[in-house]
């Protein structure tokens, strides 16, 4: 009796060594799209399971969730997402009686005012960005993507059995090595302040604001919907007149109508993904996601560019 109680109390032992630490690992968190997907890992520890709804290619103004994308986000401990103005499909799960307590939206008004003052305190000298909260695209913005860290280690925090001094250590390694990598960007970007640059809509607005880019005007203001020909006109004018104009093109979106837009126009191409597609979602993805967007911009350069 004393050798079988013995051997009980040691497969417990062993139970809580194997377990007791790993009692977070089955925490789930759900994030909207790929660029929160970033954010998340490079604050989460590293025994948190990460899953992102939108999926490489689509859109998330008009992405139709599955069936398992639903089940994914009732197995979830905690859903991240930029909020009303962005992932619309997304409104009416997120802000029911089911999912509310459970989702975090980044996009509030008190959000922009704290990467407002993200700006003001910069050593940088730079960036123009105001906070202005009708444009969701706010994780382009590496200040703001720092403010958005800041609230997902808080919410995280809040989990049972988080390691808060881990999630901390996170927050400030992404920190510095976001405010490391803007520093490295600014100066790849001087080049461009010269040229005439365009976007196929706002999704690159904040980027390049906080970076002093020159951008003429926006295809279109509602990817969902097609350009009236008033605007197109619009555009095709300033194309006329800019210096040395480049349009910035996303892989999400159908690209033949503004060809046709384009077509005999001196205008360069250019294309950037602000769903980090192609970005490997790593603690070090979000640096990596800004570079990309850099890099496209440069390819805007007449030495860089194609006709």
């Amino acid at each position: 009796m004393h050798k079988l109680i013995s051997a009980t109390l040691l497969t417990l032992s062993i139970s809580v060594l194997l377990y007791g630490d790993n009692a977070f690992a089955d925490t789930r968190i759900v994030t909207s799209i790929k660029p929160l997907e970033l954010l998340v890992r490079a604050v989460a520890t590293e025994d948190m399971h990460i899953s992102t709804l939108v999926p490489p290619g689509a859109s998330p103004h008009n992405y139709a969730m599955t069936p398992s994308k639903r089940r994914a986000l009732q197995s979830a401990d905690i859903i991240f997402w930029v909020g009303p103005g962005m992932e619309t499909f997304l409104n009416r799960l997120l802000t029911g009686s089911e999912f509310s307590e459970r989702s975090v939206a980044l996009m509030w008004p008190e959000n922009a005012d704290r990467a407002h003052q993200h700006e003001h305190d910069s050593s940088h000298g730079h960036g123009h960005d105001h906070g202005d909260s009708k444009d969701p695209h706010i994780w382009v913005n590496p200040q703001m993507a720092i403010t958005m860290a800041e609230t997902i280690r808080d919410s995280l925090a809040q989990l049972e059995g988080a390691d808060n001094a881990a999630l901390d250590r996170n927050l400030e390694t992404f920190r510095r090595a976001t405010t490391q990598k803007e520093k490295q960007i600014l100066k790849q970007l001087k080049p461009l302040q010269n040229t005439s640059l365009l976007a196929y809509h706002s999704a690159f607005t904040r980027f390049a604001e906080h970076y002093s880019l020159n951008v003429e005007g926006v295809l279109t203001l509602n990817p969902e919907l097609s350009p009236g020909a008033r605007h197109i006109a619009d555009v095709q004018s300033r194309l006329r007149s800019a210096n040395n104009p480049c349009l910035l093109t996303e892989p999400q979106f159908n690209q033949q109508w503004w060809l046709s837009i384009t077509e005999g126009l001196d205008v360069r191409f250019s294309s950037w993904d602000p769903l980090a597609t192609d970005i490997a979602a790593t603690a070090n993805g979000y640096a990596a996601f800004q570079q990309s967007i850099a890099d496209a911009a440069l390819k805007c350069l007449p030495e860089n560019t194609e006709h």
